[in-house]
């Protein structure tokens, strides 16, 4: 199935409009679940992307899909940058806004709702660009990539971390969990019945490995790159404009 019409809830609503739905009604549950089902492993690859990011050496950064903002929290604390976190969901952002005040670091990150395939924001604006998890649900994935370059400045890099599908004889046993228990597990504490099938639906029909690199560089990036994690549950993609 074509990666951009996997939606979460198969209705008559765009993606996009679905997407929002989905993360607002999980947002108050989504950091207790994200770390249960990763058994906090994504913690680590956050910071694998914010020590890559760090060799950039930014001062300001764009988190786009930031949610309720680890990946803003992480780049900012490893690179020092002033973060902008923008994100579909209001109710994500909530969560994301008492976390960073929490913090102390409502003065170097802001948090923003707005659309990834519209950035608010003039060209060559940021040092760096980053997504968690997030370009799996652009509706239009080339138009979302296409303005993840536009905003950054030339010969700097966006770095995008994603699921990818584990190859090998690991496969079928990840996929087992990807496809039972994650779910059940996510709907016994979300109570969303959809949102935790859509994430491996949404996986298993999304580019990864060199075919995401194709996508980027037919996008216009000169230089593609990307690192395999954990087996390859999930990838981190460096593309420089």
């Amino acid at each position: 199935m074509e990666h951009n019409n996997v939606t979460p809830y198969n209705s008559e609503y765009s993606k996009k409009s679905q997407v929002e739905d989905m993360f607002d009604n999980i947002a108050p549950k989504y950091d207790l679940l994200n770390h249960v089902l990763s058994m906090k492993i994504d913690v680590l690859w956050r910071n694998k992307l914010v020590k890559m990011l760090s060799n950039d050496k930014p001062e300001l950064v764009l988190d786009v899909a930031t949610g309720t903002g680890d990946l803003a929290i992480t780049v900012q604390k490893g690179t020092g940058a002033d973060v902008v976190g923008l994100d579909l969901s209001q109710q994500m952002l909530n969560v994301g806004i008492e976390k960073i005040r929490k913090q102390n670091l409502d003065g170097k990150i802001s948090m923003q709702k707005g659309d990834a395939e519209q950035l608010p924001f003039e060209d060559n604006k940021f040092d760096g660009v980053t997504v968690a998890f997030g370009v799996r649900n652009f509706e239009n994935l080339e138009k979302g990539l296409a303005e993840l370059r536009r905003v950054v400045k030339e010969n700097k890099s966006i770095y995008i971390l994603e699921f990818s599908k584990v190859e090998g004889f690991l496969g079928p046993f990840y996929m087992f969990y990807f496809k039972n228990i994650l779910p059940a597990i996510g709907r016994l504490v979300s109570k969303d019945n959809r949102a935790y099938t859509y994430l491996p639906d949404s996986v298993n029909a999304f580019p990864f490995g060199e075919k995401m690199k194709t996508i980027l560089l037919n996008t216009g990036f000169k230089k593609v790159e990307y690192k395999k994690l954990s087996l390859g549950i999930a990838t981190i993609y460096k593309a420089t404009k």
